[in-house]
């Protein structure tokens, strides 16, 4: 993996950086991957309670390690880091942000994309990782027409169907019945264009998508491969830069199966130090590329 360049696509939202204002939305990172063109495009930020990442975590253990982040344990503000892969022909997207209908920090996508100079109508294809919001939700305009109109639309075959299932709403959790039904909704809006893979399939020459449930029963990483370069998209898999990375068997309260979620969390941590290739979060912070590095009692986050 080569880093080419990292840089504000604004002059104007580099000066609110450097002023120590907010990250710009139109913040854009990039790297090449044997002939793929990959870049991190800022959909904005989530604001979470701190009992979606803390749970029932040990307090003062899970405390301690949030302080050398300097992180408090009250709120925690993820970056949105969506992914657009680009090779002279295919121009794809994973993920699609959350749009104007989750949180008001999120759902920016748009400007950035803009700001690259990449309409719309220019995407080949929309990949998703998981049906939740903040990665959904942006694939419909203010008038609930796909925006993505040229794109061939792709999820794993298990997370559609889960999705899908109507009895979903009433079988999840209470406090995730608004994902449910949100991502009946947005399904169900794109299924005429909704196309599905299997774990193993390969959507482009090189790039296989993978099961990895936990987060959710159908989560997908995206593992790519151009000669001896390597680099995975991860989707939630791995939700933060801290507790997820120094603990990965403690459970996240942010996986709908906690225990899954753990598991599959340690293997692919365990898989990303031993081949070292690099990887690309949606929640870390941005841009959200990076390698995972073993410690003497787990692993970290090292930023590219």
């Amino acid at each position: 993996m080569r880093v080419t360049r990292r840089t504000f696509m604004k002059q104007g939202g580099a000066a609110v950086a450097a002023a120590g204002g907010l990250m710009p939305v139109w913040a854009q990172a990039s790297v090449t991957v044997g002939g793929y063109q990959i870049d991190t495009l800022s959909d904005g930020n989530l604001v979470l309670p701190g009992n979606m990442v803390m749970g029932d975590l040990p307090a003062e253990e899970a405390a301690a390690i949030l302080a050398r982040y300097n992180l408090g344990t009250e709120q925690f503000t993820p970056d949105c880091n969506v992914t657009l892969l680009r090779d002279g022909e295919n121009t794809v997207l994973f993920d699609v942000g959350a749009g104007a209908n989750f949180q008001s920090s999120a759902g920016r996508l748009g400007e950035a994309l803009d700001a690259l100079g990449v309409a719309p109508e220019d995407v080949t294809h929309v990949v998703f990782t998981h049906a939740h919001p903040d990665h959904l939700w942006g694939v419909l305009d203010d008038f609930d027409e796909p925006i993505f109109t040229n794109a061939r639309h792709m999820i794993g075959l298990t997370e559609r169907d889960y999705w899908l299932d109507p009895e979903t709403v009433n079988t999840i959790r209470p406090d995730r019945q608004a994902f449910a039904a949100g991502a009946l909704r947005y399904l169900t809006a794109i299924e005429g264009q909704l196309e599905v893979f299997d774990s193993g399939d390969e959507i482009l020459p090189g790039l296989v998508g993978l099961l990895q449930p936990g987060h959710t029963p159908g989560h997908m990483v995206f593992d790519i491969a151009q000669g001896d370069q390597q680099l995975m998209i991860l989707g939630d898999t791995i939700g933060n830069h801290h507790i997820a990375f120094e603990q990965p068997l403690w459970p996240s309260g942010s996986d709908q199966d906690q225990s899954t979620g753990a598991t599959t969390r340690a293997a692919l941590l365990s898989h990303l130090a031993d081949s070292g290739k690099a990887l690309i979060g949606y929640h870390l912070p941005y841009p959200g590329i990076g390698k995972a590095e073993r410690t003497e009692t787990g692993y970290r986050f090292a930023a590219v």
